[in-house]
């Protein structure tokens, strides 16, 4: 969740976007030769900055001084204003450097450093965001914190130079308490580590009908019926959330999660948190209705919404979902894919130093370009003179096409070509505005993340395209992120270079991804790959005492805290996914022990997945799978593709599938199975299978009969 700068207005002008990159520089500091489009902003501040590392560390140590650590992204808008405003100052630059030893951290490089000392800011204040800016003892734990500092006072904070006198000062006369404080501090951290994990009783109580409808029903307690979504502003996407509401809709046929998940999505989708012009979702909105976004664009949320818009437009086949899925895959391919095809991890939200400058129109902007088709494009979009944003528009749907097209007397065939139309206009005119900073970092959970989204979406629509984009993605991270052991990872690559051991939900989602890539392609081979990493992730990421999964190798010792992360965030926990592919793989490879090691793991959560599931969305979608099972199909047949593709474009979102062209003995759900010239669809539970059929639709209606006897 962004802390408080990320909610209030930007109403004041920041300096241009390139201020820091002339081609010569008065200040150089240790950022200059990292790769991080974040950590090379702020390679030419006064402010002597040093990355995370050795050097740094031991030189606070000799020293004798606190450490400043400022983590931040390149997306990230106040982080761009505090660097301006303090950060480029010579004398606020001065007393930093005099001071304290001054560490700037990309939390998309580092994490597991972020989550630390975010979950310490967040103990001391009472909230988080970013720049976080914390201070640490030359021990490397934190005693004090925040997140953006004014230059001067403003927005009930302390400016950062004060800021800045006072930590001097109580590290200079109240060494003591600092220290006490910054023990207690990293203690509580350690205690936190274990919170909400509760053993069951009784482990059958949770897999029940009734505990489902209990966190169904606290979950519709937060859902805004109005415009979608969760909570009040600001409002994220939440599609965790989403799909456990689509999935829980088709297996207990209920009316009211359908209706608010399919609210949800088209809310987002008809407001400027979706790219009208352009396609594509920013991170999230500023108000109830979708209209303001947070305008950057990150690489993790498209992948997270094309995803479960796939499973929404296999569920309901809503044309307007599957016009999303290739808008947003459209984007992605268009600006975020590297030419090896790696994805790209986000774009930021300013330019020219205005937040959204890039994405918003003036009227007359449009009726220059749109001439007589202007009129009714900017009626349709919400686009007005005085502007539905700060004096300019962004645009949005505020009645959906076929009725707006009745209230205008004009077909609904002729309206599509004149938006469509409209919007190539736009979008060429937008292309030539100056564009904001692209991080073009490649972050390897991330990739994955939108591998499983190109994954499913050739699933929902059958656009080659998206199987060819997933499986030379695939072929790009094995290549080039792991280690010596072809089963060990790094977590970021550019030019070249791959970086820092990658984390939990690196692993997590890439296998996740390797499973749904050998569903689309029935190619045996990744789901071996999936086998193998998770054995690696079992060896190096285990906690014995409880079977959970730390987010850091055993082997890595640079942080002052091994953290267990249990919650869904922005991006999935990396837990819940782990629980979740061990429980498929499980079936796979008939391996009980994993079965029983993710039944275990969810159960470790006891009630407080039911209690709070907008923060356990993945592990209530695991739960269901295990309350109500899941269906194995087998798809066998000297040429199975056209039956495979048919079968992989119905909403089966609790499955094993595999298919295959020759006898194979090595799976148990293919054993036994001749093959024939006519495709055969075998319909299977534990092994034991109905007897086999030749068409999609005869197995979906014994799949449905499965469905029904759950």
């Amino acid at each position: 969740m962004e802390g408080h700068p990320d909610t209030v207005s930007f109403f004041f002008f920041i300096p241009p976007y390139s201020a820091n990159f002339g081609a010569m520089h008065k200040y150089n500091n240790k950022l200059i030769n990292e790769t991080s489009p974040y950590l090379l902003q702020h390679a030419h501040n006064p402010v002597e900055w040093y990355p995370w590392g050795d050097q740094a560390l031991k030189k606070a140590k000799a020293e004798n001084k606190p450490i400043l650590v400022s983590i931040g992204y390149a997306a990230c808008h106040w982080c761009h204003v505090m660097e301006r405003e303090s950060f480029e100052d010579e004398n606020t630059a001065s007393l930093m450097n005099e001071n304290f030893i001054n560490i700037k951290i990309d939390r998309e490089e580092r994490p597991d450093l972020d989550h630390i000392y975010m979950d310490a800011v967040q103990a001391m204040t009472g909230s988080g965001g970013w720049p976080l800016n914390v201070f640490l003892t030359p021990n490397a734990k934190p005693f004090y914190g925040g997140t953006y500092f004014p230059p001067v006072r403003a927005y009930n904070r302390a400016s950062w130079q004060e800021t800045l006198q006072g930590v001097i000062t109580a590290f200079s006369e109240k060494r003591s308490e600092i220290d006490a404080q910054a023990e207690n501090l990293t203690e509580h951290l350690l205690k936190s580590n274990s919170f909400g994990l509760q053993k069951l009783e009784d482990t059958e109580g949770l897999f029940t009908k009734e505990k489902l409808q209990e966190a169904f029903e606290n979950l519709m307690k937060t859902a805004d019926k109005e415009w979608g979504g969760f909570g009040k502003a600001p409002k994220f996407p939440q599609t965790f959330s989403i799909q456990f509401l689509l999935r829980y809709s088709h297996f207990f046929d209920e009316k009211l999660a359908l209706t608010q998940a399919l609210l949800s999505l088209d809310k987002m989708i008809e407001g400027g948190l979706y790219d009208q012009a352009g396609g594509g979702f920013a991170r999230y909105s500023t108000d109830t209705e979708w209209l303001a976004p947070h305008f950057e664009k990150m690489l993790y949320d498209n992948a997270l919404l094309v995803a479960v818009l796939s499973e929404a437009y296999q569920l309901t086949n809503t044309e307007r979902y599957g016009e999303v899925i290739a808008e947003t895959m459209e984007f992605i391919k268009r600006e975020m894919l590297h030419p090896q095809n790696g994805f790209y991890s986000a774009l930021d939200a300013d330019s020219e130093g205005e937040e959204g400058k890039f994405y918003v129109w003036k009227k007359e902007e449009v009726e220059l370009l749109l001439g007589n088709d202007a009129a009714i494009f900017c009626d349709y979009y919400d686009v007005s003179e005085k502007g539905n944003w700060e004096e300019k528009n962004i645009l949005r749907v505020k009645k959906p096409l076929e009725l707006f097209a009745v209230d205008h007397s004009i077909a609904v065939h002729q309206l599509k070509g004149i938006l469509a139309n409209g919007k190539i206009k736009l979008l060429e005119q937008r292309n030539g505005r100056v564009r904001p900073l692209l991080d073009d970092k490649i972050i390897l959970g991330w990739n994955a993340l939108m591998n499983t989204a190109c994954s499913k979406a050739f699933a929902a629509t059958g656009n080659e395209e998206y199987r060819k984009l997933a499986i030379d993605n695939m072929e790009f991270l094995l290549k080039n992120f792991t280690t010596a052991d072809p089963d060990e990872f790094y977590h970021t690559w550019k030019n070249g270079l791959s970086k820092f051991p990658a984390f939990l939900d690196d692993y997590a989602f890439l296998i996740e991804a390797l499973i749904r890539l050998h569903e689309i392609t029935a190619n045996t081979g990744w789901l071996m790959k999936a086998k193998a990493i998770t054995e690696t992730v079992i060896e190096n990421f285990t906690e014995p005492e409880t079977g959970l999964f730390f987010y850091t190798r055993s082997d890595q010792d640079d942080v002052i805290v091994r953290k267990k992360e249990v919650y869904d965030g922005a991006v999935p926990s990396g837990n819940a996914v782990m629980a979740g592919v061990l429980y498929q793989l499980s079936i796979f490879f008939d391996k009980n022990d994993w079965k029983q090691r993710s039944l275990d793991i969810l159960s470790s959560l006891g009630q407080a997945i039911i209690r709070y599931p907008t923060s356990f969305g993945c592990w209530n979608c695991l739960l269901l799978e295990m309350a109500t099972g899941t269906v194995e199909v087998a798809i066998t047949g000297k040429d199975f593709s056209l039956t495979h593709t048919e079968l992989l474009m119905q909403f089966v979102p609790q499955k094993i599938l595999m298919a295959t062209s020759v006898e194979n003995e090595q799976f148990a759900l293919l054993a036994g199975k001749s093959i024939n010239v006519t495709p055969l669809i075998f319909v299977c539970k534990s092994f034991s299978c109905l007897k086999p059929v030749s068409s999609v639709d005869e197995a979906m209606d014994l799949i449905k009969g499965s469905k029904r006897a759950n």
